[in-house]
């Protein structure tokens, strides 16, 4: 028994060491890059018992999967075979491509073969918009890197590895969930796994712009600034920065490691929902040019309001998950975020929250051309390890990878670092890090977290999280006439909220099956969503609040959720049905929205 203890502990300390091993620096601005996609079919095999990486004494082989070995002879013992396993289109989660995975949770092996024919002077980087959770990542059988987290990008350099001819990326990946990791074992959304988002193979000189910043100044209406980050060897190179529609432009010298700081005169059309006004920017470097659309806003917390450019506005707003419209699955195109964020808009929000981890690119992108305000967060999410270390460290770093990918999009005015956290001291430490560290990376947009409440009587709810005093947006969750009472307990509220802060409702609502039709007092019917939701809005008009969102705009697949003829695997709490028919409730809030513009 001592020993099996042992080879357990030695199988941890291994798999551990793989966190985050050999990432290459994030590289950002990645849509408008020079990148050969290795989109497309897939071979794979799933391998419920990694016999694929440890052999029979449970130590990591050096023939794995991962060596896409063949017979060389006819008695060669080969006991896998990629080229004759399964195939599966990528981007997408295997849940749903393949009906044996649906409730499958465990490591799956995935291969591309490709042609190629790498440049001299050129450096070349393997990057994934996304893999859940933990991935394993080896080139032409070497071994490249891991990453843990399932909802951001990571990426690694690969010049002088990849081959003059055919190539083959493996990927192990394992979708597992554990206590220690983020999030945690508990939560109420599908677990998708596999390679979620897209694969590409980046293309840069030498010396190229890995990352930047641009935005207005602090306070300022009429100055442009930012930084710009050089990877490379002549990391003092010249850099110049250009908005050709403003006719301004500036030239930079970076430091000894390569980073340089600009400002420009200039006072451009400012970006809001009624106006989603975006300007070209152009990042040149030794005659490499690099182009971006950026947004010029400012947003800030003043008293108990959301100002945008100096204005109040009230934040009309409804969550979102990342789930495709029409088919169960993750999203993972354009054209899909454009339907979930066209349904909003019919909703008359400008306002989504991505809920609960920072979702596809893509969705971000499209919110910002489509004039929509977007919270993003990270999926810190009910009872986190909050006195494990590396949880913490994990944390950290998808909020680092979150922000490094989309602080160029002004559409984003709210980091949001956690969900319904029970409230302890190890909580309080834990979060206050979080927040020490997103202020560090990004000091330009607004802190919040999806709060706890305590009731002083049934009626008297209030809001006294010790770490009010750290966020900017105070934002708490309520379901009241779902999970607390009925639906006219809500005219009976005496919520007790803080006056010196924003205050938005981050979650509301309830459960209804499209289609299915009673009196208001039948839960799950669309009558009974409905009346929940006018007792709702009249309770919120009673209040001072800077912004609402419900939860949510689409029905969900979530195991949690498993009452037959009702749920069966869906949340139903959506305000249009996974096939796009909006509920009874969604033309309330579209009218009380309507109301609040």
């Amino acid at each position: 028994m001592k020993k099996l203890f042992f080879t357990f502990v030695a199988f941890c300390l291994v798999v551990s060491a793989y966190a985050n091993e050999n990432l290459h620096p994030l590289i950002t601005n990645v849509p408008n890059r020079t990148a050969k996609s290795l989109n497309g079919q897939w071979d794979y095999i799933i391998d419920r018992y990694e016999v694929g990486y440890y052999d029979y004494r449970l130590q990591p082989g050096k023939w794995g999967f991962f060596k896409d070995q063949k017979p060389k002879s006819e008695s060669d013992l080969v006991e896998y075979s990629f080229g004759k396993s399964k195939k599966m289109f990528i981007p997408g989660d295997w849940n749903t491509a393949d009906q044996e995975l649906k409730y499958y949770e465990g490591t799956v092996w995935f291969r591309k073969t490709f042609d190629f024919s790498p440049e001299e002077n050129e450096r070349y980087f393997l990057y994934f918009g996304a893999v859940n959770y933990e991935a394993l990542v080896y080139l032409n059988g070497e071994y490249i890197g891991s990453h843990k987290g399932g909802f951001t990008p990571f990426n690694f350099e690969v010049t002088g590895k990849l081959k003059d001819g055919h190539n083959f990326v493996v990927v192990k990946v394992d979708n597992t969930r554990h206590k220690d990791e983020v999030p945690t074992v508990n939560t109420d959304w599908w677990n998708y796994g596999g390679i979620t988002r897209d694969v590409l193979i980046l293309e840069e000189p030498e010396t190229f712009v890995r990352d930047f910043s641009v935005s207005l100044s602090d306070g300022k209406y009429n100055e442009i600034s930012g930084w710009v980050q050089l990877d490379g060897t002549d990391l003092q190179t010249p850099v110049k920065v250009s908005v050709p529609e403003l006719e301004e432009e500036v030239t930079i010298s970076p430091d000894e490691e390569g980073k340089g700081t600009f400002s420009l005169k200039a006072r451009p059309d400012l970006w809001s929902p009624q106006n989603p006004r975006l300007y070209d920017i152009s990042i040149s470097v030794a005659g490499n040019s690099m182009n971006e659309q950026v947004a010029f806003r400012h947003v800030e917390a003043v008293g108990n309001r959301v100002h945008l450019n100096g204005e109040p506005l009230f934040l009309r707003g409804i969550c979102i998950h990342e789930e495709a419209p029409f088919r169960a699955g993750r999203f993972n195109s354009p054209a899909e975020a454009h339907t979930l964020l066209s349904w909003a808009k019919e909703m008359n929000a400008n306002f989504v929250r991505l809920a609960h981890y920072p979702h596809n690119e893509y969705m971000v992108r499209e919110a910002e051309k489509m004039g929509i305000l977007v919270w993003s967060e990270i999926p810190v999410y009910w009872t986190i390890s909050f006195t494990n270390e590396e949880t913490l460290q994990n944390a950290q770093n998808q909020l680092e990878e979150m922000i490094t990918r989309d602080k160029n999009r002004g559409a984003i005015i709210i980091w949001s670092l956690a969900n319904e956290t029970p409230v302890s001291d190890e909580r309080n430490r834990f979060l206050t890090k979080l927040v020490q560290h997103a202020r560090k990376l990004d000091d330009s947009r607004l802190i919040s977290m999806a709060m706890e409440k305590e009731y002083h009587d049934a009626y008297t709810p209030a809001i006294n999280d010790p770490l009010i005093d750290i966020v900017d947006v105070v934002s708490f969750n309520t379901y009241i006439g779902w999970y607390d009472g009925l639906p006219e307990k809500c005219a009976k509220m005496n919520w007790q909220l803080p006056d010196n802060k924003p205050v938005v409702i981050s979650e509301f609502g309830g459960g209804a099956l499209q289609g299915y039709h009673g009196t208001k007092n039948q839960r799950w019917t669309e009558e009974f969503q409905e009346e929940l939701y006018i007792q709702n809005v009249a309770m919120f008009d009673k209040m001072d609040l800077a912004g609402t969102a419900p939860w949510i705009l689409m029905d969900f697949m979530s195991p949690r959720r498993m009452l037959p003829e009702i749920q069966d695997g869906w949340n139903r709490k959506g305000l249009v049905s996974d096939q796009g028919i909006r509920k009874r409730a969604f033309f309330i809030m579209k009218d009380w929205y309507e109301k609040k513009r």
